[in-house]
């Protein structure tokens, strides 16, 4: 959380610098439908503000949910640019004067280099369909259903250099039935992101995510 001196005065013979706190700046990342992003808008977390969408896709539905929910919307098209660093350096540049104090990952499908991710250390969170480490990639689902797993669910997790590798910070768990597709899987583990996600960055904006090598513990 950042604090910012709104004014002076004097106790006794001290000068006092009164201090105001801000909200907890957040970004979403999304590239998609964008169900996600509307799940962290309406969930209405604490002293959490949703300070603008990024997203790379012109005809992403995300885009008239952030308009629908008042929320700022920067696009930039990763078709733009001749290379991912020169993508990101835009992003990082476009991000510059908000104060973002974390980055979330909503179905944001372009793979953020290590540039990116140095640069914003242990500010940057995602959202995978699995229990990680299980399934990691793309269609996480269907590699459930293909493999039989009886279980599934999703998981947040800090960004590090990997794919889906970073230290975990929270999963939900959802039951796969014999009669289950990678369609109904998908539902109900969108239920479940929809829980999970609000849930993980209100923690992060209490400081209450102790990150300790690969290991995230949770204070109580």
């Amino acid at each position: 959380m950042i604090l910012r001196p709104v004014g002076f005065g004097k106790v006794g013979s001290c000068l006092v610098i009164f201090l105001m706190s801000d909200k907890f700046k957040i970004a979403i990342f999304s590239s998609g439908n964008g169900s996600n992003f509307e799940a962290i808008v309406k969930a209405k977390i604490p002293n959490v503000e949703v300070s603008f969408l990024l997203c790379n896709v012109k005809d992403a539905y995300v885009i008239e949910r952030a308009k629908n929910l008042s929320i700022e919307t920067i696009f930039i098209s990763h078709k733009d640019f001749d290379s991912r660093k020169a993508f990101e350096v835009e992003i990082i540049s476009q991000m510059k004067d908000y104060d973002i104090e974390l980055i979330v990952l909503a179905g944001f499908k372009r793979i953020l280099s290590p540039f990116f991710t140095s640069h914003y250390e242990k500010k940057v969170i995602n959202l995978h369909p699995s229990l990680l480490p299980a399934f990691t990639g793309l269609h996480a689902p269907r590699q459930a259903v293909d493999y039989g797993a009886k279980f599934s669910g999703c998981t947040v997790h800090y960004v590090d250099e990997g794919i889906d590798t970073g230290p975990i910070i929270t999963q939900g768990l959802v039951e796969i039935h014999d009669n289950d597709t990678e369609e109904t899987l998908i539902e109900k583990i969108h239920l479940k992101e929809h829980e999970i996600l609000p849930k993980a960055i209100k923690l992060i904006s209490e400081d209450k995510c102790v990150l300790e090598g690969r290991r995230v513990t949770i204070k109580t």
